[in-house]
């Protein structure tokens, strides 16, 4: 108990030092933390704790994920619905055949391993593109296209992955349409009522104390509980923790004051507890990105394997946006060339893939290579395109000069 202890005050104290730091220089404040815990690595310090498929799944996704979805308002959500939604699905499942069919053709991949990487790697992480907005003080459409895609892609990759694992796993056999269908429903519409099921029960118990404290300890067991209830009972955690933001945050947060559930301190009280959550949580996890992304076993493997992954991967994601944008170009839901161009380089990879990596099976063939190939898609994508993102965002007009 007391070495955890230890280490984490240890990560978080270099956490803080980091923020500080990181504003003083205008750097982004995730990627200061990416780059000192790859130093912290390099230096052969002894930090102690890494990224497990536990940790990320069990405290860091939960609260990111809550507070990403609690301040989205339904109305403004509503109106640009269906190029969310056809990003979200369509285009996660577009991105993820395009990188298996480059990792077979390419670099040689078999079938099963490439389609797992490929549903695994074309969830476009929420955590990393809430912060870069945030560090970069963005508002409007496209902060809304871009944090909400990416939340339902994660729900779309999540469902993907576990789909492709289980053809992988039984050794390829075809699943009947029908089967594939039910298991897809099951996933996908078992997270959702979670998700409606939790934040309902909690708004219900919410709206009988007009303790704000308790109204935020609700919150947060409904935030959680949702998570864990829905990986219990093998449907998308992803979409229930996501459900029970939604409904939370529109009928409380987002909500007129004589309809919302919570009382005026407990709103305030609500929106400061979950920024300061999401804080801390992104503060763990992009330090750890740091410290594992260092400690890969990169050396073991052909640089052309690497860089070929992370062009397949920045493919896969331009295959998805520019294409499924020009459909709705002669739409109301026209999305500007300026907007695809941050959906696409904004498309960063993160705590959410790491997760999925971590997770393979040792029986998977070549297990160890996807998730190094992970680690360097993520290390690239939080350090390079979370380093260019503000150059781009104000070339393209986004932040002012």
């Amino acid at each position: 108990m007391d070495e955890s202890l230890r280490q984490a005050v240890a990560v978080l104290a270099v956490a803080m030092i980091v923020a500080i730091a990181a504003r003083q220089i205008k750097l982004p404040y995730t990627v200061g933390l990416v780059i000192v815990g790859a130093c912290l690595t390099l230096s052969n310090a002894d930090f102690g704790p890494h990224l497990t498929h536990d940790l990320i799944y069990d405290l860091i996704l939960p609260p990111l994920l809550f507070e990403a979805a609690l301040t989205i308002s339904w109305r403004e959500l509503r109106r640009d619905a269906l190029p969310i939604f056809v990003l979200a699905t369509l285009g996660t499942v577009v991105a993820a055949s395009a990188v298996a069919c480059g990792m077979m053709w390419l670099l040689g991949w078999p079938v099963a391993s490439a389609l797992v990487f490929g549903a695994l790697i074309s969830a476009i992480d929420p955590v990393a593109i809430i912060a870069m907005f945030k560090d970069n003080n963005v508002h409007g459409r496209v902060r809304l296209l871009v944090e909400t895609e990416s939340l339902m892609n994660d729900g779309a990759a999540a469902v993907l992955f576990v789909m492709a694992l289980a053809w992988a796993q039984s050794g390829g056999q075809e699943q009947s349409a029908l089967e594939t269908v039910a298991a897809l429903a099951r996933i996908v519409f078992g997270g959702v009522a979670v998700g409606a099921a939790c934040g309902g029960a909690a708004i219900l118990v919410a709206g009988r104390t007009s303790e704000h404290l308790i109204e935020a300890a609700l919150t947060t067991v409904a935030a959680f509980g949702s998570f864990l209830i829905a990986e219990h009972l093998h449907v998308s955690g992803v979409l229930a923790t996501v459900t029970t933001g939604l409904m939370m945050g529109n009928l409380g947060v987002l909500g007129a004051e004589d309809k919302s559930y919570l009382t005026i301190k407990g709103r305030e009280f609500v929106v400061s507890f979950w920024e300061f959550a999401a804080f801390m949580a992104n503060s763990v996890v992009f330090l750890l990105i740091g410290v594992d992304v260092a400690g890969a076993q990169f050396q073991f493997y052909a640089p052309k394997v690497l860089i070929g992954a992370i062009a397949i991967a920045l493919l896969g994601r331009a295959l998805t946006v520019y294409p499924i944008s020009l459909a709705f170009l002669r739409t109301r839901w026209r999305i500007t060339f300026p907007e695809q161009h941050i959906l696409w380089w904004g498309g960063l990879r993160g705590a959410l893939g790491l997760a999925l990596a971590l997770s393979l099976p040792s029986t998977l063939p070549l297990r160890d290579e996807i998730l190094v190939v992970t680690f360097a898609i993520v290390g690239f994508s939080i350090v390079v395109q979370g380093l260019t993102m503000p150059l781009l965002l104000r070339r393209l007009g986004f932040l002012s000069k």
